[in-house]
């Protein structure tokens, strides 16, 4: 299997300063797959435990002469350390930015490679950035694991295809740092978070104990898919009291996931998307969170990147 390709300015600016730093924040290794037409960081997509998340992007919108190909109808996938990844990348942006003139600019290159390292009689798979200057080339190495097998490709890309699934409800989140200083309180008080989304455009996020209980409210949030109009004679009742005859009449559904899970999910404001919209899956088997992108200096929605978690619940939810 081969795969080389040179990292756009662009590509570099997307990996580097965001999504990179934003999912590290969710686990240190991560899936990182090519196909003929994507490169994808997938989280914990092929087991159940913790967040699982999926960026993608268009093979344009980070490379250039983008060259893949495989036994696995040129699919590549192995794990890799995140960490690491952005360490590497930082070297050598500062690298080729040093040797770099406006006469000659420099490029980063990034490929796969098997190496032989010193006291081993296997070769090595690594993640390889090359940067040349005028007269000599800067190489930085990345371990990875040995590539996915075909079986494992296809178990991957299965993992995918079902974890694409856009719950029926949307609304539209307030501002990540409102909800990640609330979840910050939160995380003093207990373990496990509240979530309760309704068709009216209602979100509720609460943490309870016997002794006390944290939350807040937002209503009227835009809402995408399935929607109805809230009761007026719901108007003037507490929030917990319209959340449960919300969900009494299927017009809402709550889940209990972790306050750690959703801390975690909140650290994607880093990757800078323009709004967040929040679902939850049918019969209440998670908590989905979509992160938009837009085009540059307008209102549409960059299609060349994807980014969405979910969240595993702690009970089957109800709804």
């Amino acid at each position: 299997m081969k795969f080389k390709a040179f990292l756009t300015e662009n590509g570099v600016n997307l990996l580097e300063k965001r999504f990179i730093p934003s999912l590290e924040k969710t686990a240190k290794t991560c899936h990182l797959y090519f196909t003929k037409t994507h490169t994808l960081f997938l989280h914990n997509l092929l087991n159940g435990d913790g967040i699982q998340s999926i960026a993608q992007f268009t093979k344009q919108v980070l490379f250039d002469d983008y060259r893949i190909s495989s036994q696995n109808d040129d699919r590549i996938a192995f794990t890799i350390d995140l960490s690491l990844l952005l360490r590497a990348l930082r070297s050598s942006v500062a690298i080729c930015n040093e040797y770099s003139s406006s006469a000659v600019p420099n490029r980063l290159q990034i490929k796969l490679v098997k190496k032989l390292p010193s006291n081993c009689s296997v070769p090595t798979p690594f993640l390889t950035f090359e940067t040349r200057g005028f007269k000599s080339a800067v190489i930085q190495d990345i371990p990875i694991s040995k590539p996915l097998s075909r079986a494992q490709v296809v178990e991957l890309q299965s993992a995918l295809d079902m974890a694409q699934d856009v719950p029926p409800t949307l609304i539209q989140v307030p501002d990540l740092n409102q909800l990640l200083n609330l979840v910050d309180r939160m995380k003093h008080v207990g373990d496990a978070v509240n979530v309760s989304i309704s068709k009216y455009g209602d979100l509720t996020v609460q943490v309870s104990t016997t002794l006390i209980s944290l939350g807040a409210e937002f209503r009227k949030l835009l809402v995408i898919g399935d929607q109805a109009n809230a009761p007026s004679e719901d108007q003037n009742l507490s929030a917990q009291t319209r959340s449960s005859r919300s969900i009494l009449r299927g017009d809402a559904q709550s889940v209990q996931v972790s306050v750690k899970h959703f801390a975690k999910s909140l650290q994607y404001h880093l990757a800078k998307p323009d709004c967040a919209f929040y679902g939850i899956a049918p019969q209440g088997s998670c908590l989905t969170m979509i992160f938009q992108f837009f085009v540059p200096g307008s209102r549409e929605t960059d299609k060349s990147i994807s980014l969405h978690c979910r969240l595993p619940v702690l009970d089957p939810g109800t709804g």
